[in-house]
């Protein structure tokens, strides 16, 4: 039978059968400490890693955290997959409310006060999926605007039309309706 000793560079066959049992164990425990030394050295150097990653992430996130009474918007542009507010894809909004929290759930979680026509939404959120606002309280766009139907998508019916345009291009007319 024949091992290596990964210690050196160029790896030495040794035959065992020719070995003393008191050679062979010192064989077996430089083997046993090369790994043992090389998994800490790998393991520091991953924790280095991670530390480097968690210093540089410290300083630009800041952890999001309201009070109760907190004026905050929420995001609706990751519910496109569950719930489509609008057939638009371009200008949809990002962000509705302002909504007052009501409590805080956990570390991540808050239960806002939604409007009537939020009422078959939960209205417990996570975090990521709320934005401080900031903004005045006479700029806010009233939630009348808003309808839901039963499958949870948003109702959009233009009002009146404005103005009508057509835009001529080489060889095509585009018609453009101001709503």
């Amino acid at each position: 039978m024949i091992s290596r000793v990964p210690m050196s560079s160029d790896t030495k066959k040794v035959r065992q059968d020719n070995m003393s049992p008191q050679l062979q164990k010192s064989d077996v425990l430089v083997v046993v400490l090369y790994l043992f030394l090389s998994r800490n050295a790998m393991r520091s150097r991953i924790q280095d890693a991670r530390d480097r990653k968690k210093s540089y992430a410290d300083v630009s996130h800041k952890p999001l955290e309201f009070q109760v009474g907190d004026k905050v918007k929420l995001k609706i542009s990751s519910w496109k997959e569950v719930i489509r507010f609008s057939k638009r894809e371009k200008l949809n909004p990002r962000y509705i409310g302002p909504f007052n929290v009501l409590a805080k759930v956990r570390t991540i979680a808050y239960k806002l006060e939604l409007p009537q026509q939020l009422s078959k939404v939960h209205s417990t959120f996570d975090v990521s999926n709320l934005e401080k606002c900031l903004s005045d309280e006479s700029l806010v766009i009233p939630l009348d605007e808003i309808q839901i139907d039963n499958k949870l998508r948003f109702v959009d019916e233009p009002v009146e039309i404005l103005d009508r345009e057509v835009k001529q291009l080489k060889q095509s007319r585009i018609p453009i309706v101001k709503i």
